[in-house]
């Protein structure tokens, strides 16, 4: 029932902060996506720099069941794009320490092989403007250019609307025009 009420909530809260906030401090499309270093819960280190040239997907999830949902979402993705010139990614983006990460991961319905990435001072948050809109995902092109974002877990940010986003970025030659593949 519990999981039933945040379903349903989710979006509708998402629709209310959304109307609250600037719409160019949130939504990001067809901007440069900010960089960052950050170190996975594994240890490794990840530099949205270090990513150019690839299709990046990037989420900014904090400890909560929305973002349980989206990052099971983005490990189906992971899968369907391995061998590809692509990169998934996920952010704690509320600063959580590694442990508390750690255990909601172990907690997935999936296990969870993308980079998980720790972000103990927010700058996720801040750089994105996501803060109180979370789960967010983004999909970059190989440019470093954002070209599609979506909130929330509804069906729109699903893995197969993430995956379309991604044939597209693909399809297109570093400069976003589409080369006909």
């Amino acid at each position: 029932m519990k999981r039933i009420l945040v379903s349903l909530l989710t979006p509708i809260v998402c629709l209310l902060l959304a109307s609250s906030v600037p719409a160019k401090s949130f939504f990001k499309i067809n901007e440069p996506a900010p960089l960052f270093t950050l170190t996975s819960v594994s240890g490794e280190t990840v530099s949205m720099e270090s990513l150019r040239g690839k299709v990046v997907v990037l989420g900014l999830f904090h400890i909560c069941e929305p973002c349980l949902i989206q990052g099971s979402n983005l490990q189906r993705v992971y899968e369907a794009t391995r061998g590809q010139d692509v990169a998934v990614i996920g952010v704690n983006a509320s600063g959580d320490s590694r442990r508390a990460v750690t255990e909601f991961l172990a907690g997935f319905p999936v296990n969870v092989t993308y980079p998980y990435l720790l972000d103990p001072e927010k700058i996720t948050d801040k750089l994105y403007g996501g803060g109180r809109f979370i789960p967010n995902v983004y999909v970059i092109g190989r440019d470093g250019i954002i070209r599609w974002q979506r909130v929330g877990n509804m069906d729109l940010a699903g893995p197969k609307a993430i995956l379309q986003e991604v044939e597209r970025a693909l399809a297109s030659d570093p400069a976003g025009r589409s080369t006909g593949l």
